[in-house]
């Protein structure tokens, strides 16, 4: 098959956008080491790694800049010279702010810009510094989420399992702003145990008709990941959300710290049932971002 949609990837130019994380050399990070990767991602390198496992269009997700607005202006100009590579983002925007409107309309006035992404939940390491679980108490972020789905964004949702349920009341809220939950929500604690927790604290998301799962980043927590450890997550997705709410993101190059997008596409294709391809690996990505596969 042909024509697939990868719905969560990350390119960057570190000379024509300034990302403080991938700038601070030596700082391990909650997926690793991000060494390797602290370089220069460009559509060129991901394109051709993509394309030759079938995929032939993607989701920009953005990825920590020090300015939103000139990494989404440059990701609109990487897309318009690739005309030939569909692509949509999702931006990152501070749904708190007192310019929420102004900075909404700026991003919209980009034809890529499909919704917005603020991370609520990495890890628990990093979220008891940086404190973005407390989004989740204030008022302005709930106000956010439904002005977004008001203007037709819809919201990325990265988050840790501990916060599944008290996010869920928050997103009841505003159920007319459609949500990706990215990583499949982050099952950190890989044992049997934790994905027992996992898979019922994921039920409070799954439970809500506005949210799709992305099946992404599975590798962050589990590095020496294999098919068989990810079936049980890549399984109870499937089960929870079911065919049309599901969608594949590659993570690159993040997850490309532990795989070759050949592995990792491969994987999926032996988990995801062949009925339910179509959906998950472009369908779903297309309906949701507004996104056509270029012609194989």
């Amino acid at each position: 098959m042909s024509g697939w949609i990868d719905a969560h990837h990350h390119l960057w130019d570190l000379g024509a956008v300034r990302y403080p994380w991938l700038m601070a050399k030596g700082e391990k990070r909650f997926f690793g080491d991000p060494a390797p990767i602290q370089r220069d991602y460009l559509l060129e390198e991901f394109r051709a790694e993509a394309a030759a496992e079938g995929f032939a269009a993607s989701v920009h997700i953005q990825v920590g800049a020090e300015d939103g607005l000139a990494e989404a202006r440059w990701l609109q100009s990487v897309a318009e010279r690739n005309p030939d590579w569909p692509m949509a983002q999702v931006v990152f925007c501070d749904l708190t702010a007192p310019d929420l409107a102004q900075q909404l309309d700026q991003f919209q006035s980009l034809p890529t810009v499909r919704g917005v992404r603020q991370i609520v939940g990495r890890a628990p390491g990093e979220d008891a510094q940086t404190g973005t679980n407390a989004l989740l108490d204030d008022p302005r972020f709930l106000a956010g989420l439904q002005d977004a789905g008001r203007r037709g964004l819809s919201f990325d949702l990265q988050l840790v399992p501990e916060l599944m349920e008290k996010t869920a009341r928050v997103l009841a809220l505003a159920p007319d702003t459609r949500v990706a939950l990215c990583h499949a929500g982050s099952p950190h604690d890989r044992s049997s145990a934790g994905l027992t927790v996992w898979a019922e604290e994921l039920k409070h998301l799954s439970g809500l008709p506005h949210v799709t799962c992305k099946l992404s980043g599975l590798g962050m927590f589990e590095h020496d990941w294999t098919a068989d450890s990810i079936r049980p997550i890549v399984e109870t997705c499937l089960e929870q959300f079911g065919t049309d709410r599901v969608m594949f993101g590659s993570n690159f190059p993040v997850d490309k710290l532990y795989s070759g997008y050949r592995t990792l596409a491969g994987a999926y294709r032996g988990l995801v049932p062949a009925e339910m391809q179509a959906a998950v690996f472009r369908g779903n990505a297309a309906r949701f971002y507004g996104l056509t596969a270029a012609a194989a």
